[in-house]
């Protein structure tokens, strides 16, 4: 049994938590179903929100709750995660003033909005002062915050605990010449993809039913979730009973709604499948968002894009779409599997969507230490993308306004996209050990197994172990780019005939 003090310190934690998702909440409407004008207001209800929130985590009631368990010392894995990951927050929180967080949900808010304008109207001047006063709060959270060397390392730590950007630096410094050596041999492959017939028309509504079908096959639970339209697709777990994903559309592009639901979806599938019974508390929460990726990225990769994932869903796919009727299953699994450099990094493939992120971690990077200006945003954007990519953006649309996250303050968060790629090859890679029909599953539309490997190898767990060494107790080994480079090589060497 618990002692009162644990149960009172509990209590207290799951007041604080459910005062987020509230704030959760209103940023899911404000990006979903709130109308244009109402930034303004809604800036007034998340400093308010995010404010009683930051708190209540740092009153001295709650305080001495954390000190009272803490000097119990119980060892028990939920106590020991709950008391330990409660720790790791107030600590960081008792650094900042409720006046920068407030600061902050107002500036991200105000940010947000102009954010959209800017990017429609492909002029990234409208969101650089925006950028400009985030970039400033944010340094102040660093400092605040405190770093050895980098401030970036602060940052990030928000996202990926324990990880710094030097170490970030090494896998990348690793990954990035076998990354650019494989696009090269693929740039110059014998054989190509018919890419023009992913552009034949499907219309909108046939592509949400069909994301929807999707969803529900790989085991989104519609009871305790939903699908709605946004600008940038996203997941929101208020709880496990309460999780929401977004998609777009594109009746010209049929692959955005597809893999985008599967990939959202990979996320809600983590997401629902974290203990109910430690909701609000971090025994019920995420390990890391490096983690988190990698179940939307297994799922909308290693699954989605699998022969074997088509081999069930193509007849449903040409039933529904009849402009796609004559396509062939072999040419509807190259195409979706096609590696060309390009624009945007929510559509990239999976070869050179890495070196997106690569990019991105480099210049926030420079921003935050404050080597590169606002101002020159745009140009060392199109700079580095010519370099990396051989595409120079034709606008801001295309180059450095196309993501959310500086918008809504989020620096740090881009290096755990690449990390969930690696997480996902070495998960995938041990997950094909433990089911080896696992090909012969998907192909009789049976993804249940999976989910319950996943289930029982990580959502259960929730914030009980480090992603590190999460990864080494499941996968026998510590991280390593070298599972991903394999499944790269395996999967497009013969697609492409090299």
């Amino acid at each position: 049994m618990p002692s009162e003090r644990y149960t009172a310190f509990i209590d207290k934690l799951r007041d604080i938590n459910v005062a987020n998702s509230v704030a959760a909440l209103l940023e899911w409407d404000q990006d979903t179903y709130m109308p244009p004008r109402g930034a303004e207001t809604r800036a007034a209800q998340l400093a308010l929100m995010t404010g009683v929130a930051h708190e209540r985590l740092v009153d001295d009631d709650f305080r001495a709750a954390l000190e009272a368990v803490e000097q119990e010392r119980d060892e028990a894995p939920i106590v020991a995660t709950n008391v330990r990951e409660a720790r790791r927050v107030f600590d960081r929180a008792a650094k900042l003033p409720t006046r920068l967080v407030q600061d902050i949900a107002r500036a991200t808010t105000l940010a947000r909005a102009d954010w959209a304008k800017a990017r429609v109207d492909k002029n990234f001047t409208l969101f650089a002062p925006h950028l400009k006063k985030l970039l400033d709060l944010k340094r102040e959270v660093a400092e605040k915050i405190g770093f050895k060397t980098d401030p970036y390392d602060a940052l990030m730590d928000e996202f990926e605990p324990g990880t710094r950007s030097s170490d970030v630096q090494q896998v990348f410094d690793e990954l990035r010449p076998e990354l650019t050596s494989l696009v090269a041999e693929l740039r110059d492959a014998p054989r190509r993809p018919d890419t023009p017939v992913l552009r034949r028309h499907c219309p909108r509504d046939a592509q949400d039913k069909f994301s929807r079908t999707l969803a529900a096959a790989i085991g989104y639970d519609f009871e305790r979730g939903r699908i709605d339209p946004a600008t940038h697709p996203f997941c929101l777990g208020l709880s496990p009973n309460d999780v929401r994903i977004t998609t777009r559309y594109n009746e010209h592009f049929v692959p955005m709604s597809i893999f985008g639901t599967i990939h959202e979806t990979g996320h809600a599938l983590y997401e629902q499948g974290l203990p109910f019974e430690h909701a609000h508390t971090p025994a019920g929460e995420f390990i890391s968002l490096g983690i988190h990726e990698s179940q939307s990225r297994l799922w909308e990769n290693m699954v989605g894009r699998n022969r074997a994932f088509w081999e069930h869903f193509f007849p449903q796919l040409t039933a529904r779409f009849t402009e796609l009727a004559n396509v062939s299953l072999d040419d509807w699994h190259f195409a979706v599997n096609s590696v060309q450099p390009s624009y945007i990094r929510v559509e990239a493939d999976e070869v050179t969507y890495n070196l997106h992120i690569m990019l991105r971690f480099d210049l926030e990077r420079q921003m935050i230490a404050g080597e590169l200006a606002v101002d020159d945003v745009p140009a060392a954007w199109n700079a580095a993308f010519e370099q990396s990519l051989g595409l120079t953006p034709p606008n801001d649309a295309q180059g450095c306004l196309q993501d959310v996250h500086w918008s809504i303050g989020i620096f740090g968060y881009f290096p755990t996209y690449a990390l969930g790629n690696l997480y996902a090859a070495q998960l995938f890679t041990a997950a094909r050990h433990a089911l080896p029909e696992l090909d012969d599953q998907f192909c009789r539309g049976e993804f249940a197994p999976l989910l319950d490997w996943l289930r029982i190898n990580i959502h259960r767990h929730g914030k009980r172990f480090r992603a590190p060494e999460l990864i080494e107790r499941v996968t026998g080994t510590a991280l390593t780019h070298e599972p991903f480079m394999q499944y790269l090589k395996n999967k497009y060497g013969p697609l492409y005939g090299i």
